[in-house]
C-alpha cells in the first residue's frame, strides 16, 4: 500500500482490492467499473493490457493477441517452473512469447494491488493475489438468455452468432484459467463470492457487492 487513504461511500476506510472473474455476456465488466465508481477506487481491466505494455516494454498489440488466451500444458509448467523458483535474464530471453506476457500481466497485477484497492477484471488476478488478506474474490455469472440478449445488443450479433460467442470467449477463458491457476474457473469454491447477475441485474448486483465488501471492510479493522 502506498499509504493513501480511501474511504466508501459510508465513510468507512477502504482498503480492499476486488478482484472479477466473469462469464462472457454477464456484465462482469460493467459491474466493476461501477463498483470502483462507488468506492472512488480505480477499475483495470484492458487498461491492466496497456500498464503491463508499458512497463514490460512490450507493444500492447503482442500482449492483447496473448490476452486471456489458453496454452498447453507443457507450456503451462514451464511457465509456472519459472514464476515459482524465480527467473534470470536468460531464462527470459529464451522464453516463448506467451511465457512472457503471463508474466508481464502477473507482475502488473501484483503491482497495482500493492499500489492500493481497486477493481481487477479477469486475467487469473485472484490466483495472482493469492493469500493476500486484503482482497475479495468474486465472479459474476448469468442465465444464458440474459447474455445472449447483451452480447446481440452490445455487438449488433443475431442470437446464433451471440450464442457461438459467448461459447468461443468462454473457453478461451475457461482454459486460460485453468491452465495458470490451481483451482477451475467459475467453480464456486475457487472464489468468496459467486453472483448471477441476471437475478439482480447490474445495479442490484452492485448493491449486494457493496454491501458485501463493507462488510468485509468492517471484519478486518
Amino acid at each position: 500500500m502506498t499509504g493513501n487513504e480511501f474511504y466508501t461511500e459510508r465513510g468507512l476506510p477502504m482498503n480492499t482490492v476486488i478482484t472479477i472473474g466473469r462469464q462472457f455476456g454477464s456484465a462482469g465488466r460493467e459491474i466493476g467499473e461501477k463498483l470502483a465508481e462507488y468506492f472512488g477506487i480505480k477499475c483495470y481491466d484492458k487498461e491492466l493490457l496497456t500498464r503491463a505494455a508499458q512497463e514490460s516494454g512490450f507493444c500492447e498489440e503482442m500482449i492483447q493477441n496473448h490476452d486471456e488466451r489458453p496454452t498447453n500444458s507443457f507450456l503451462y509448467n514451464l511457465v509456472m517452473d519459472t514464476y515459482s523458483f524465480g527467473y534470470n535474464a536468460s531464462s527470459f530471453v529464451d522464453m516463448p512469447i506467451s511465457h512472457k506476457v503471463f508474466l508481464a500481466q502477473f507482475d502488473t497485477i501484483k503491482k497495482v494491488a500493492e499500489e492500493g484497492p481497486c477493481v481487477i477484471v479477469g486475467r487469473c488476478a485472484d490466483y495472482a493475489l493469492a493469500g493476500k488478506t486484503n482482497v475479495v474474490h468474486l465472479f459474476i455469472y448469468a442465465d444464458e438468455e440474459s447474455k445472449v440478449q447483451r452480447v446481440m445488443e452490445k455487438y449488433s450479433l443475431t442470437e446464433s452468432k451471440a450464442k457461438d460467442m459467448i461459447i468461443k470467449k468462454d473457453k478461451q477463458r475457461q482454459s486460460y484459467y485453468n491452465y495458470y491457476s490451481s483451482k477451475k474457473w467459475g467453480r464456486a469454491d475457487s472464489y468468496d463470492l459467486c453472483i448471477n447477475s441476471s437475478v439482480l441485474g447490474v445495479e442490484g448486483t452492485v448493491r449486494l457487492i457493496t454491501q458485501y465488501v463493507e462488510d468485509f471492510e468492517k471484519k478486518s479493522v
